[in-house]
């Protein structure tokens, strides 16, 4: 019998990305999933959009949160509330490809593996393909990752039997790397698939659109997570700027 997966996907004021995001996950060639969906308090019709998805398949569970509290916030409601033996991440304007999770699944049991991502595309906010294709190093290591996250938040799949439900303090930025860290710390390296297999939304008003928040959110990650003093901090974001700017961009192909 096919293992349940939950995929975990906080809403805020998505609702012109959120149909194809629900639908791309019902177009999935492994069909034994879940999808926790926990709206933000979204102004928008997000709600009501997914409340009709909701509606006409068991598979989707819409939560909502009675006050705005934060991407991360949501996303540990939805973990919460996962019952799959494999954990999934997407966010609510990204979109996956329709064999995705079976190929993910496929090889996660073939190489007896926890953890794994993928490539993946890079389209626009009107969904046009910007013949962006983003890599990683294969392995990826603990030390790799340390200085720059190859691992797209829409592509990560871990075995939640072997490393429990990962929540992490809700107020964190890049709650998405310090997962991903707290993964290899314990298995050291992970092997990734090396096919694109979900499309990614560059969006203007992401935090990843503007360098100055990610460079803020990055340092915490050094100055707050691993603990770090601020001296030390400081010089380990030079060698990130350094990653993310020169090594990281060499992952990043033309299509």
């Amino acid at each position: 019998m096919n293992d349940l997966v939950s995929i975990l996907t906080p809403t805020y004021n998505t609702e012109k990305f959120i149909r194809a995001t629900i639908k791309s996950v019902q177009k999935q060639t492994y069909q034994n999933w879940e999808m926790i969906l926990v709206d933000d308090a979204s102004t928008d019709k997000t709600v009501s959009i997914i409340e009709v998805f909701a509606q006409n398949d068991s598979r989707i569970k819409l939560f909502r949160l009675s006050k705005n509290s934060g991407n991360g916030f949501a996303r540990n409601q939805a973990l919460e509330k996962a019952s799959g033996k494999y954990i999934a991440y997407l966010d609510a304007d990204d979109i996956w490809f329709p064999q995705k999770l079976e190929k993910q699944i496929q090889f996660l049991k073939t190489n007896n593996l926890p953890f794994t991502f993928s490539f993946y595309d890079c389209i626009d906010e009107e969904g046009n393909n910007l013949n962006r294709r983003v890599e990683s190093p294969q392995p990826l290591t603990y030390k790799q990752l340390f200085f720059c996250n190859y691992v797209g938040n829409l592509t990560a799949i871990y075995d939640s039997e072997y490393f429990g439900k990962i929540k992490l303090e809700s107020s964190e930025k890049r709650q998405d790397w310090r997962i991903w860290l707290t993964i290899l710390k314990q298995i050291k390296r992970v092997q990734p698939v090396s096919e694109p297999l979900a499309f990614y939304r560059i969006r203007k008003d992401s935090i990843s659109s503007s360098k100055f928040k990610l460079i803020k959110h990055n340092f915490g990650v050094y100055r707050n997570f691993h603990g770090f003093n601020i001296v030390f901090s400081v010089l380990l974001m030079t060698r990130f700027l350094f990653t993310q700017l020169i090594i990281k961009s060499r992952y990043i192909k033309k299509i």
